[in-house]
């Protein structure tokens, strides 16, 4: 028994049964008891985890509260859940017991069946609220363990959006009318107005909580029933929550009054932009985008991570030779290098990290986007704006009258772009460029397609550099867990934390540009790059599998 009187844990039993396992060595156990005077409120595992004393079992490992918890999990024979809000129906389960019933006894419902209901705790010997519960609710209660800061975090925010979401979704349809009249006129929100405080509270916490999982990308898609909530993780799509439709519709009108648009017009799409604020102080910028559908306004909201604001080359997966190659080509002072690959590939983070590499006080960095992705205080950047006329070889023409040294076009997509493109370059200008091809050779049979002759390019294109984004291994679990069906606190028992990117570099040689004619041979100017050095996408996925960063699953899903 690990418990006192109280049927609380204790922390020298706990201690203990440690020394008693193996698992921490005396010297630490004095210095926990020590630090635990001025701590006598905390839950004990929580005292130990803070010295992060090391695993005696594992001497280049830290006891960290994950492994203590299920450490006290086996032993005493209670599933261990790392508990994931995604996998939670919080309203549901927030329905089956008051939040002051919960906090009063430190648990937390985290699902329920017909027959059943699982409950979480960080106390495993406390069960006088056990009976009350399966009388209350007529079902069994099943216990597990869990983190007792996981239980402490997730609480207030379990009842707190299911109030919220159940207010928000008593609202009629003529309640959302107001809501978007008074946020489309810029009012105050009343202070009468619950619902729309609860449609505030929602859109905060989907903010938070997309920020928290490293969501690049947040889709809000309103369906004849329901609403669907799904946030883009290391490139794959998540699905989150589902709202009452009513609730979804609010959600997007509170966003778009946010983001400056026009809360009244559903007909058309829209795009904006807004900024949040992390806990830590940070601001995060946000880019919108709407899109009409049967059911009502689909939104997208791009996040861009202020942490990943400055990467340089070697974060996003650059590195060897291919680094020094690229880095090499950035000094030239004029000619064409182009970026390609599919939608969100990581092409656009590639050519700012270029340019910020090329940012001095004596150049002159301009740019021309389609919408601008990121505010960036090196460049002067132009928006393409088609309602005036201003796409991107207007633009281009616009900025060559700005004296640059280098040029950033954020996609060539016709003629005109690539024609004036090759004329900067032409004329003494770096310019850098994407296009949607599916390796490095391709760009070239494109550059034709869009009309630009075989001499153009042979003088102008300098490089072109093919790119995908591969999953990473997570760092806690290495994919074991995902691999055993068991959770992982940082990778949600994906087995995959973060991305990286796989390169590949075609430098235009002699040999190369002779092989550019009208009836160019793909395959033989691919088998010419080959011979002359140039490193596939697959090799390189090959060399990141060999490392040990990711697996030869993800390399073939995403070349191929």
């Amino acid at each position: 028994m690990l418990a006192n009187a109280a049927h609380d844990l204790d922390l020298n039993r706990l201690l203990d049964a440690l020394l008693a396992d193996r698992r921490i060595v005396a010297g630490d156990v004095l210095e926990v008891l020590e630090r635990a005077k001025a701590r006598p409120d905390e839950h004990p595992l929580e005292v130990i985890a803070e010295l992060a004393p090391v695993d005696a079992q594992q001497p280049h490992r830290p006891l960290r509260l994950d492994t203590l918890c299920r450490w006290l999990a086996d032993r005493v024979g209670q599933p261990f859940l790392q508990i994931d809000p995604l996998q939670v129906d919080l309203v549901r389960v927030a329905g089956l017991m008051s939040a002051g019933f919960a906090q009063r006894h430190g648990i937390l419902p985290v699902a329920v069946d017909d027959d059943s209901v699982t409950v979480a705790s960080a106390q495993p010997y406390r069960n006088a609220w056990e009976a009350d519960l399966e009388r209350s609710l007529g079902k069994t209660v099943h216990r597990v363990f869990a983190s007792p800061q996981q239980i402490r975090q997730l609480g207030p925010t379990f009842f707190d959006l299911a109030r919220s979401v159940r207010g928000a979704g008593h609202q009629s349809a003529r309640r959302i009318g107001e809501l978007e009249q008074w946020l489309e006129l810029g009012a105050r929100q009343p202070q009468t107005a619950n619902d729309d405080a609860h449609v505030v509270n929602i859109v905060d916490w989907m903010l938070q909580y997309a920020i928290e999982q490293r969501a690049s990308d947040i889709h809000l898609e309103p369906r004849r029933e329901q609403g669907h909530l799904r946030l883009r993780i290391d490139g794959l799509l998540h699905a989150v929550y589902a709202f009452p439709t009513g609730v979804t519709l609010a959600m997007v009108s509170r966003l778009k009054h946010l983001g400056r648009m026009n809360v009244a017009e559903k007909r058309r799409p829209q795009d904006g932009r807004l900024k949040t604020r992390l806990p830590n102080g940070a601001e995060v910028e946000l880019r919108l985008s709407t899109l009409p559908t049967p059911f009502g306004e689909k939104l997208v909201l791009r996040l861009f991570d202020p942490q990943h604001q400055h990467e340089d080359l070697q974060c996003l997966g650059l590195d060897g030779t291919v680094l020094a190659q690229w880095l090499a080509l950035l000094e030239q002072r004029q000619g064409i290098l182009l970026v390609t690959g599919p939608t969100g590939s990581g092409k656009t983070s590639t050519l700012y990290a270029s340019l910020r590499h090329l940012a001095t006080p004596q150049v002159n960095l301009c740019s021309i986007e389609d919408p601008i992705e990121r505010l960036e205080p090196a460049l002067n950047q132009l928006q393409v704006q088609p309602a005036l006329d201003l796409d991107f070889a207007s633009g281009v023409r616009a900025l060559l009258r700005q004296d640059p040294d280098i040029i950033m076009i954020g996609e060539i997509r016709d003629r005109e772009t690539a024609q004036v493109a090759v004329q900067a370059a032409l004329t003494g200008h770096l310019v850098l460029s994407t296009l949607h091809t599916n390796d490095a050779c391709g760009a070239i049979t494109r550059l034709q397609e869009l009309g630009v002759a075989d001499y153009l390019i042979k003088a102008s294109l300098l490089a072109v550099m093919a790119q995908r984004l591969v999953r990473t291994l997570c760092p806690a679990c290495q994919g074991a867990r995902a691999a055993a069906g068991a959770a992982c606190h940082t990778c949600r028992g994906t087995g995959f934390h973060g991305r990286t990117g796989l390169f590949e570099l075609l430098r235009l040689s002699d040999s190369l540009r002779e092989r550019i004619t009208p009836a160019t041979d793909l395959a033989g100017l691919h088998r010419q790059a080959i011979t002359e050095g140039m490193r596939e996408l697959r090799r390189h996925g090959h060399n990141r599998i060999e490392q040990g960063q990711t697996t030869a699953m993800e390399v073939m899903r995403v070349c191929g």
